[in-house]
């Protein structure tokens, strides 16, 4: 009756000796793998978290200025205007457009009529483009800013830019550090143990992630 109330939580034929092996080698084999991408996301990170409080200038971005001609039909549609640019700018993708409507302001304790603005910003990881076309001009402002390594490093870990390649790349370092955990978990307990403790421990886990993203 004791042997059967301390029952481990996997059937007698998981709990052997090749499965446990099998566990450390995936486990293993997973750490290498996250190891480089986990050191990235952890430097950028820092440098992302106390950037304003230590004053940390490693993202130095280089800009520049023209102005540019923008063509009569890129000038009656929002949407038009950014594909104009998207094409210009030689970035694939759907921009968005952000549009400022005309709207009186104070300039010089005067009332002054601002005309509508349209915005649209593309961006890869070492670099953004952005374009700023002002209602009744025929040229646009467009900036290009460039960044250094550290600035592409942290373009990376926000996904700035980041092509469907580097997202399936992020995306299974996510699965892996979830695996890790998971065969973390086994090889801890060894695969022994009540099942209400194991249940238990998952469910807390679950709960307190829950809980901090909703909290």
């Amino acid at each position: 009756m004791l042997a059967e109330n301390h029952k481990g939580f996997l059937p007698d034929r998981l709990r052997n000796g090749s499965f446990l092996k099998w566990l450390k080698r995936v486990h293993a084999w997973l750490g290498l793998w996250g190891a480089a991408l986990g050191l990235m996301f952890g430097i950028s990170g820092f440098v992302l978290n106390h950037r304003a409080q230590m004053k940390i200038n490693a993202v130095t971005p280089i800009e520049s200025t023209v102005q540019v001609p923008v063509p009569a039909e890129a000038r009656d549609d929002p949407k038009a205007f950014g594909q104009w640019f998207s094409h210009y700018a030689g970035i694939d993708g759907h921009p968005r457009v952000r549009t400022t409507p005309a709207k009186a302001v104070i300039w010089n304790d005067k009332p002054v009529e601002k005309p509508a603005e349209w915005q649209v910003t593309l961006a890869r990881p070492n670099y953004s483009v952005s374009a700023t076309w002002t209602e009744g001009n025929s040229l646009a402002e467009v900036k290009r800013t460039e960044t250094n390594f550290w600035g592409v490093i942290t373009n990376l870990h926000k996904g700035v830019g980041a092509g469907v390649g580097w997202i399936l790349l992020v995306d299974t370092l996510a699965g892996a550090l979830i695996t890790l955990c998971i065969t973390g978990f086994l090889l801890w307990s060894r695969l022994h143990g009540p099942r209400l403790a194991a249940l238990g421990l998952i469910g807390g886990a679950m709960a307190w992630g829950c809980w901090s993203v909703l909290s």
